[in-house]
């Protein structure tokens, strides 16, 4: 089946509606985004197709979800991940950033330190401080030359755990670097885990999107299944099939008594189901493998194309994400930027009408988040524009 990745799809001014879009329309319409993890494709056609008949029967009550998503969700695991859930292992929620913080909420006290390791996604550096809990970071390691992969610092990590630490939020593959952590690199991490007597929250919401040729995502509760009393796994089809907008993730949970604790911490937290969300969920992870399959053809010659432009912008660097639709940009050096106050990302707004995420939000100010996940058209625009301020 032909998939249709190269048609723009006007998200600023569509016609029939106004459906504004945080993507499209906070920056203005001269300004070409390139920022927040959201892509410009249709989702696939089988998604929609299901949410028109559940749209075309006309009531939209209080849901439950469906036994055939929990069941579907269990086949896309054995398949795609050789991990055999169970059904009873599930919890959906309302989106993997509200499941964040309820699991600080279920999982830990008052006080109790919350960690996490930088460049992160930036709703993870807010989760203690939203929910009572002490803020804890450690830094990965950054590339040692152009190209090298960012690495996790077990040392840093270690030193950054006290007396009061009892949560790790993880995040597998990694937001924003594209990281695939190695098996050395998530092995000692569980032995930290396991010394001190830590629960995990693995945010595996990019695991559908590995764009290495025949890479294949292994949980880490799969990878170590000693961590199954004290891990929590979040998978979501939002970034994977575009559906971000209808709010919908699930909570894997192997553990009884975890996972009874963390139902119990989050009561009255949730909303029900979203009926439209779990109708998408399930045909995406049902009838979307060929979709997916195309879309990381495209992600991987947009990754490429990338790659060849940033080695035309001097100063600038970028290991090559093995994951995500997002690329991690070292602007600290940006030949082009040099003498200039204020934020990389700033100045490229300004400068270029190209909006990044802006590094700092995750931690490591002088970065900057690109999100490749348009079609080939919107990117070679916005790329032009990076040309005419970044290029030597």
């Amino acid at each position: 089946m032909e998939f249709d990745f190269a048609t723009p799809v006007e998200r600023r001014h569509p016609s029939g509606g106004d459906w504004p879009s945080q993507k499209w329309h906070r920056y203005g319409d001269d300004v070409l985004p390139l920022w927040v993890a959201d892509m410009d494709f249709a989702s696939p056609p089988a998604v929609i197709e299901a949410l028109r008949a559940r749209v075309e029967h006309g009531v939209f009550g209080y849901g439950l979800v469906p036994d055939s998503l929990r069941e579907t969700l269990c086949a896309w695991s054995a398949e795609h991940y050789g991990w055999a859930i169970e059904p009873g292992w599930q919890l959906w929620l309302p989106g993997v950033v509200p499941a964040l913080h309820m699991a600080s909420l279920a999982l830990t006290e008052p006080g109790d330190g919350v960690l996490t390791v930088t460049p992160i996604y930036p709703p993870f550096l807010r989760v203690a401080e939203r929910t009572g809990r002490m803020p804890q970071q450690a830094a990965m390691s950054a590339p040692a030359a152009p190209g090298e992969p960012w690495r996790l610092d077990l040392a840093a990590l270690e030193a950054a755990i006290t007396p009061e630490t009892r949560l790790l939020l993880w995040c597998h593959p990694h937001n924003p670097t594209g990281r695939v952590w190695t098996r050395e690199e998530l092995a000692g991490l569980v032995e930290l885990v396991a010394r001190h007597d830590l629960y995990v929250v693995s945010d595996e919401l990019h695991c559908d999107l590995l764009l290495d040729e025949g890479a294949r995502h292994v949980p880490l509760a799969v990878a170590f299944p000693e961590l199954a009393s004290r891990i929590v796994t979040l998978w979501a089809p939002s970034k994977t099939f575009n559906l971000a907008g209808l709010t919908t993730a699930c909570a894997v949970i192997p553990d009884a008594g975890l996972r009874r604790r963390f139902a119990k911490g989050i009561k009255g937290l949730t909303p029900d189901g979203n009926v439209l969300g779990l109708v998408a969920a399930e045909a995406a992870h049902a009838q979307g493998e060929a979709w997916r399959q195309a879309l990381l053809g495209v992600l991987r010659g947009h990754r490429q194309a990338l790659v060849e432009r940033v080695a035309g912008w001097p100063g600038v660097a970028m290991s090559p994400p093995e994951s995500t639709y997002l690329a991690w940009l070292d602007l600290r050096e940006a030949r082009a930027l040099e003498g200039l106050e204020g934020a990389p990302q700033r100045l490229l707004l300004e400068r270029a009408g190209v909006a990044l995420s802006d590094g700092a939000d995750f931690g490591w100010p002088g970065f900057a988040r690109l999100n490749f996940g348009t079609t080939a058209t919107q990117l070679e625009a916005a790329l032009a524009r990076l040309d005419a301020v970044l290029g030597g």
